[in-house]
């Protein structure tokens, strides 16, 4: 259950941020027009969307915290007491 409920959020979040990441490696690459579009100043898309990939990381950690505080953590505690029962 424990590896279950594991997977149930890393794969899928996985293959979401990995997209994202490919699509700005992409983006980047053949889209010189569209990157290099200034948005204010000397900012321009490209580099709204490489910190963008920045905000992405901490808000999918932010979001695996909260996941695992609440389908995780108390699973595992479970099978920790039950572990450490038997040991002593």
């Amino acid at each position: 259950e424990l590896k279950r409920r594991l997977r149930v959020f890393v794969f899928p979040m996985t293959g979401l941020f990995l997209v994202w990441y490919l699509l700005y490696v992409l983006l980047a690459d053949y889209a010189h027009g569209f990157m290099s579009t200034k948005v204010v100043g000397n900012i321009n898309v490209g580099l709204i969307l490489g910190l963008l990939q920045f905000v992405s990381t901490f808000v999918i950690t932010g979001l695996y915290v909260r996941y695992a505080n609440r389908k995780l953590d108390p699973i595992a505690d479970r099978i920790r007491g039950e572990i450490e029962g038997e040991a002593k």
